[in-house]
């Protein structure tokens, strides 16, 4: 229990310090950031209000997974989703309040969005503190600890910047919908593109909460099996999260496909937007069924101590097949946006195959036995 709360103390210092230094260069870079992704000139102010309003935001969002991820180490990944719900819900509450009855427009979306945040850390820490975890963390828990935070950092990092790459490869793929300028009935250069874009974005973050939730879940469940020297259990987690992420994600396509439209037109009216948009999930859609594998895998490979496993396959595929092959796609097909949607699912046939040779390699070498102990 000491070293847990030594190792709970210095991931809270750790992070306390990245959050406050990412929050101070991004409100500080934020009409660069404008200016990179291209965004049109009569949004600039509320994008900046938007993403000024969400970079104060960052530490709560630090705050939330560091409890959580104390929770999924206990064996609770249900506490974490209560939590989310309640953000979700005040969420809701928050953007019915700002951007329908006051009318803040951008910047109410995103005090929405934080102060739900805040409420959910808030919660949060009433429910670890009432909580009896037999773990009390000390003032000098939270003083640095060199090899503890090698620990931290060796499996960390590699899934940190796996996460950032593929979020930095949404932002590309944004970008090339920006300045595709091929749609001149949307009134100039790439907007109905970039809406549409930006619209299924959204819909695919609400849609792979469940498939990208495994990673946690598959993460936090094995490393528990594989302490306790129960391999087996751990690799009977992989396949059972892995066979419950593949039946969500083929389910999911089907009725995306069958209500592509309907969907799109919750976001927007515009008509070219709508059969953009429709374009694009029907492609991008099957992604929920392949990501949902990887991310299991990677959630594994974590657990077993290699979470740069994860990072390789992320970084491949990135490069190899999503960037390049949604900028080919945007050149190659000018009139739709389906093919660009098709990168993604490719991306994410390459990452699981490779997850797979991983898997097999290490099986061979005997880290991973999937038979039980005698």
């Amino acid at each position: 229990l000491d070293r847990a709360a030594k190792a709970i103390g210095n991931v809270i210092t750790l992070f306390a310090g990245i959050a406050l230094a990412l929050t101070v260069v991004l409100l500080l870079n934020v009409h660069n950031i404008i200016s990179l992704i291209g965004v049109p000139v009569e949004a600039v102010e509320g994008t900046a209000q938007y993403l000024t309003i969400c970079y104060i935001g960052i530490p709560f969002i630090v705050a939330y997974n560091i409890i959580s991820s104390v929770f999924r180490g206990m064996g609770d990944s249900k506490s974490p989703m209560y939590f989310i719900a309640v953000a979700c819900f005040c969420n809701i509450v928050f953007d019915y309040l700002f951007m329908g009855w006051l009318r803040l427009g951008p910047s109410g979306a995103a005090l929405g969005t934080t102060l739900a945040q805040a409420i959910s850390v808030t919660v949060t820490l009433v429910a670890i503190r009432r909580r009896r975890t037999g773990i009390r963390l000390k003032f000098g828990d939270l003083r640095p600890d060199r090899a503890m935070l090698r620990g931290i950092l060796g499996i960390g990092v590699p899934t940190a910047v796996q996460d950032g790459c593929i979020q930095i490869a949404f932002i590309i793929i944004t970008v090339i919908a920006n300045y595709r300028g091929l749609n001149d009935a949307a009134g100039g250069g790439g907007g109905a593109n970039d809406v549409a874009v930006g619209v299924v974005e959204k819909v695919i973050s609400a849609l792979f909460l469940v498939p990208s939730s495994m990673l946690a879940t598959v993460s936090a469940v094995s490393a528990q099996n594989i302490g306790a020297g129960r391999m087996e259990r751990a690799t009977k987690t992989l396949r059972y999260a892995t066979a419950i992420t593949v039946v969500y994600g083929i389910v999911i396509s089907i009725v995306v496909e069958l209500t592509a439209g309907s969907i799109v037109g919750l976001f927007t009216t515009d008509a070219t937007v709508i059969l953009l948009g429709t374009q694009y999930i029907r492609s991008y859609i099957v992604d929920s069924i392949f990501a949902g594998i990887h991310f299991c895998f990677s959630g594994f490979f974590a657990a077993c101590g290699r979470s740069y496993i994860g990072f390789i396959h992320n970084i491949v595929a990135i490069t190899l097949v999503r960037v390049p092959g949604a900028y080919l796609a945007s050149k190659l097909f000018p009139n739709t946006l389906f093919p660009m949607g098709v990168a993604a699912p490719a991306g994410s046939l390459l990452s699981v195959l490779i997850c797979l040779g991983f898997y097999a390699w290490l099986k061979r070498h005997g880290v991973i036995s999937e038979k039980a102990r005698a």
